[in-house]
């Protein structure tokens, strides 16, 4: 009985992964798709200690939880150190080695020898296909190969590992890098990169850079890279002034997608890591104000307004999936995963998601020209259109005016969205050369609108 169990089991899991498409580029090299040509936009979480804090049961929590969500995309370290351990007490590696990893025979969960880390994160994995998760998988932290700890020779060993466990997972994304320049162990990135590649050529890859850079500054003509991202970061206007960092962007996360946008050959970026909610300004100083979730939807209308094929959010909590009495916290964090699960931020994001794919998906542009009384800062309103509709983000409820001669079309419908809640408001608008619109309520940082104008 118990081998009918598993076979059944087996070709269940199997059909659900089968289910999932590889997701691939766009024709016009901007967006993402799926394989059979359907839009996809990119909205990921960062779970990143996901594989090494949480149990089988309490992955699947979370999983259920960002699917009910509208969250496509979870981004995970496969390595957050060489010393890694799973929440079963099982070393990825042997002797802190990334060439040697850790395997033992079989797969039984219920055997504490058998089931080891990699059947832990491939069990995940597979649980996110099931529910129509991809898993943008980190191969190993920037600060191990900083250190020394991963070489060009364990990291080919490392990267074939990795590429013959999962290559046969259609919900992959491969990520290299790991909050790191990537001129720190260039070339272990590029192995790993061209290694995953020679292996695996079914899956998209891009790298993950140390905050307020972009893959684009070092990766961007590389054959490897399918799409950039960037770390806009978590600092503030006021604390973006090291003299060591080379774009002092501040809170402007849609500065990165300006420059990438522009390059050539085009390819999709997007904001991988922006300020997190309940996280300190700054990262490091437990006082200083935390960012919330009108933050992140600034963060995330921004990005995408401007070009962005995508967006990721970020929770404290839940991205070092801590616990209430857990030692080692870090940034300051004093929340339980499991309530922050629900954070407004989180809920909130599904909304973008929606307001984008509700319209034509393919022929959307930048459209910075159609704001007359653009403004700095927080007075900065994001525009984009496609052929039939303009869109327009103010993050703080001040008035707007639409050059209505360079939309493109004559609209005859206008609307206010909310990114609370995804509500709409029909409004009777002035269809001159420049229109003005009031969003509803006070001026005031934190109550967002989106102008949609439609033909």
């Amino acid at each position: 009985m118990r081998k009918v169990f598993t076979l059944i089991s087996l070709i269940t899991l199997l059909h659900a992964n089968a289910q999932m498409p590889l997701l691939k580029i766009s024709a016009n090299k901007r967006f993402f798709q799926t394989a059979d040509g359907k839009p996809f936009f990119w909205l990921g979480d960062t779970g990143w200690l996901l594989f090494a804090k949480t149990t089988r049961e309490e992955a699947i929590q979370y999983l259920d939880k960002r699917k009910e969500q509208e969250f496509n995309v979870i981004q995970v370290m496969v390595l957050h150190d060489v010393n890694i351990k799973n929440a079963y007490g099982d070393y990825a590696l042997k002797n802190a080695d990334v060439g040697l990893p850790n395997i033992t025979p079989g797969n039984n969960f219920n055997d504490t020898v058998a089931y080891d880390y990699w059947d832990h994160a491939e069990f995940i994995i597979d649980e996110a296909a099931k529910r129509g998760i991809y898993m943008a998988l980190v191969a190993v932290w920037g600060s191990n190969v900083k250190n020394g700890k991963v070489n060009m020779t364990n990291a080919e060993a490392y990267a074939k590992f990795l590429t013959t466990r999962f290559k046969n997972k259609n919900n992959i994304i491969w990520v290299d890098g790991g909050d790191i320049p990537g001129n720190e162990g260039m070339e272990v990135w590029k192995k790993i990169a061209t290694t995953i590649k020679k292996y695996d050529n079914r899956h998209l890859m891009t790298f993950h850079p140390r905050g307020r850079y972009s893959s684009s500054e070092w990766f961007h003509n590389e054959p490897w890279l399918d799409f950039n991202m960037f770390q806009s970061g978590h600092k503030d206007y006021a604390q973006d002034t090291s003299s060591k960092e080379k774009n002092h962007y501040g809170e402007d996360n849609w500065r990165f997608i300006n420059v990438d946008y522009n390059l050539k050959p085009a390819r999709p970026t997007l904001d991988g890591e922006p300020s997190y909610e309940n996280i300190p300004h700054g990262l490091h100083d437990s006082l200083e104000k935390r960012w919330t979730a009108a933050d992140v939807r600034r963060y995330a209308y921004w990005s995408v307004f401007a070009g962005g094929a995508g967006f990721t959010y970020g929770e404290n909590a839940i991205m070092q999936f801590h616990s209430i009495g857990e030692k080692g916290g870090s940034f300051g964090v004093n929340q339980d995963w499991k309530v922050t699960i629900n954070a407004p931020g989180a809920r909130q994001m599904q909304y973008l998601k929606k307001l984008i794919l509700s319209s034509s998906y393919f022929d959307r542009v930048p459209a910075q020209e159609l704001v007359v009384n653009n403004g700095e800062k927080y007075d900065k309103v994001i525009a984009t259109k496609g052929k039939n509709y303009a869109m327009f983000y103010v993050y703080n409820g001040r008035e707007l005016k639409v050059a209505m001669d360079k939309i493109g079309f004559k609209p005859s419908k206008a609307t206010w969205y909310n990114p609370r809640n995804g509500e709409k408001m029909s409004i009777v608008f002035d269809k001159g050369r420049i229109a003005d619109f009031d969003p509803p309520g006070d001026t005031k940082d934190g109550n967002d609108w989106v102008l949609i104008l439609e033909k």
